[in-house]
């Protein structure tokens, strides 16, 4: 593997690695890390800061997904391991996105930024994701319920697509790197004591609060 393709790799990591969702919220004077779910991504943001905030964070995470997939794609056109080194900037940008340098390696779960990755892999396996997603969260008004369920039916869209292996292998990681982020989720979900989508900001709050005294 040639130093630009092991410089793209690290450049993923560190695009991957950036909190948006901490510093769109840091003129506010709240630390999501502390409040709500503690969670840096878009939900969280959400529910402490309102649905702007919360959509500016998403589409950031989605763009930092999907920019070092476009770079890898860009400078690595017509070299012999071009998909290899796409997949490896894919894995690092989710790797960098949960595990950040930045904020000790405590990052956020993962399903933006895998959306952004797979936007520019498979834009029609990411629609198919969408669907999951809004049709699970509809139901169940569980947000963490709508991302399992979306990331694991990513493999079977990606199948059906007829995208090739290493495609599915990549999905395959990243969905079950989101499955592992998500194992309080999980395990509040099997207890019935996930909080759903309609919990209001104003509870989120006072949650925080008392877990903070």
């Amino acid at each position: 593997m040639a130093p630009q393709d092991i410089l793209l790799i690290l450049l993923s990591y560190l695009i991957g690695a950036i909190p948006f969702g901490l510093l769109v919220s840091r003129p506010s004077g709240i630390d999501i890390r502390t409040r709500g779910s503690r969670n840096i991504g878009a939900t969280n943001v959400a529910r402490l800061l309102g649905k702007k905030l919360g959509l500016l964070t998403l589409l950031l995470d989605i763009a930092k997904g999907f920019m070092p997939m476009y770079l890898a794609g860009f400078f690595t056109s017509g070299q012999g391991q071009h998909t290899l080194v796409i997949a490896l900037c894919g894995a690092a940008t989710i790797i960098g996105h949960m595990f950040p340098l930045y904020l000790r390696f405590r990052g956020g779960k993962g399903v933006a930024t895998g959306l952004g990755v797979f936007l520019y892999l498979a834009p029609m396996a990411v629609l198919g994701c969408l669907v999951v997603f809004v049709a699970a969260v509809w139901l169940s008004g569980y947000v963490s319920l709508g991302s399992l369920l979306a990331s694991a039916t990513v493999i079977l869209w990606l199948w059906l697509l007829g995208e090739p292996a290493w495609k599915l292998w990549l999905g395959a990681f990243v969905a079950v790197m989101i499955w592992i982020k998500h194992y309080q989720n999980i395990g509040r979900l099997l207890s019935g004591t996930e909080k759903s989508w309609s919990v209001s900001k104003t509870d989120e709050n006072r949650e925080a609060t008392d877990c903070e005294q």
